[in-house]
């Protein structure tokens, strides 16, 4: 990879780039000058070469600082690979409040978001921090585990659709196929037989043999779904509602089973990436991380130390530390942190959930922390533990030792730990 200049340049000039799905405006001023030049950048590769080749000769190579509206992207990722382009990602609330700030009209003359990012980068410089890649693997990892939780969520939905369409024409189904709806043996049957009607034609050996290929063989659950079947009444014979419900039925089905791959190959590749990676041993010894949450841990850090310079960094980033408010007429109030990356402080919530049914001091903390306020709450308590030892091992590229901590909490003399043994194995 080319090499990045220093984030402490001087930059020679100074660029507000604002994102469109077809075409970029460009608000350009050179460090020395208070004129501005303003034009558009096609959304393409050539285009976005030819852009960055351009300035690189007219400023004769030196550090540029381009301020644009995304934390990453196809933009971002396009321009990584010049040097000579320092690149300050803004949070798109960021820029909002920044223009609400200082034209609250909302006016079609406003200057134009490239200027305000302009603006942005020329006066606070100093606030922003420049963008810095991380390594491949990483960056590879990050994209893979959202998108794994995209198709979680999605498949989430098809399957409260599916279990909506069978409770209005179908409600046998739910006990005939088991309780995943997204098993081969659901989708399977769904798409065959997705009315009570249709599975009533089919002879008793059918299903018989239909439930032996998908692995449920046990002579009493057949027998029991068989009479199932034959003593159930529908709940409507209306053709409009079974046509209309089957289509639904058969095609929700027939996602969830083109879904079940797509997961199971991004878990795949998710697995064999978190054990190449010279950090996922550490991510991996986190008791109840497991599989799904070890990689989303490590993303959260990445590689560079200097990116949290302490857990309290990663706190507050990641919406587990809490934000306190003060004014006149309300003297304290504490909430949780509303703006924050959601997908990371929800990695954080769902690890320490886990960490209480693998980690005996984690479940007695949680257990106290129950008694003085709500689950989430406490949850978010136990993450933030968390996150001072997580941080600590990242910083000291230590495996988690749960003896150890164990020992720390009891040389502290907190109560809470006194009777616990300090040689625990962590279950995973």
């Amino acid at each position: 990879m080319t090499t990045k200049p220093a984030t402490d340049s001087e930059p020679v000039a100074y660029v507000g780039l604002d994102w469109g799905d077809e075409k970029h405006a460009v608000s350009l001023c050179a460090a020395n000058s208070d004129s501005i030049q303003r034009s558009t950048l096609e959304h393409t590769p050539e285009a976005l070469a030819a852009w960055a080749n351009e300035l690189r000769t007219k400023f004769a190579g030196g550090p540029i600082a381009v301020c644009l509206e995304q934390a990453r992207g196809p933009l971002l990722y396009a321009l990584m690979t010049y040097e000579h382009l320092l690149l300050y990602p803004i949070n798109p609330k960021s820029l909002a409040r920044f223009r609400e700030a200082l034209y609250p009209s909302h006016a079609k003359d406003d200057p134009v978001d490239a200027d305000l990012l302009l603006e942005l980068i020329r006066k606070h410089r100093a606030q922003l921090r420049a963008w810095q890649p991380d390594t491949s693997d990483t960056r590879q990892l990050t994209l893979l585990v959202e998108q794994r939780r995209h198709f979680v969520d999605l498949r989430t939905q098809l399957i409260n659709g599916l279990q909506a369409h069978l409770k209005s024409i179908f409600p046998q189904a739910l006990e005939l196929i088991g309780e995943d709806l997204s098993a081969p043996m659901a989708t399977d049957f769904l798409q065959k037989w997705p009315t009570l009607q249709q599975l009533q034609k089919v002879k008793p050996a059918v299903l018989r043999k239909f439930y032996y290929a998908h692995n449920s063989r046990s002579e009493e659950r057949i027998q029991q779904r068989l009479d199932l079947v034959q003593k159930a009444v529908a709940l409507t014979s209306d053709e409009a509602l079974l046509a209309a419900h089957a289509l639904a039925i058969g095609g929700l089905a027939a996602q969830l089973q083109t879904l079940r791959p797509l997961i199971a190959k991004h878990d795949r590749q998710i697995e064999l990436l978190l054990e190449a990676h010279p950090d996922g041993a550490l991510f991996a010894s986190l008791p109840g991380a497991g599989p799904a949450l070890a990689p989303r841990l490590l993303v959260a850090f990445g590689t560079d130390r200097s990116r949290f310079a302490n857990s309290t960094a990663m706190a507050c980033y990641s919406g587990i530390a809490p934000v306190t408010e003060k004014s006149s007429k309300t003297q304290h109030w504490v909430h949780v942190r509303w703006s924050c990356p959601k997908f990371l402080r929800q990695s954080w919530h769902e690890f320490a959930t886990s960490s209480i049914q693998f980690c005996a001091w984690a479940k007695r903390c949680y257990e106290q922390l129950r008694q003085r306020m709500g689950h989430h709450e406490a949850v978010r308590k136990l993450a933030y533990k968390w996150q001072r030892i997580v941080w600590r091992m990242w910083q000291d590229r230590q495996p988690y030792d749960d003896a150890r901590y164990v020992q720390s909490l009891q040389k502290h003399g907190l109560s809470w730990y006194a009777d616990l043994p300090t040689e625990l194995v962590n279950r995973k």
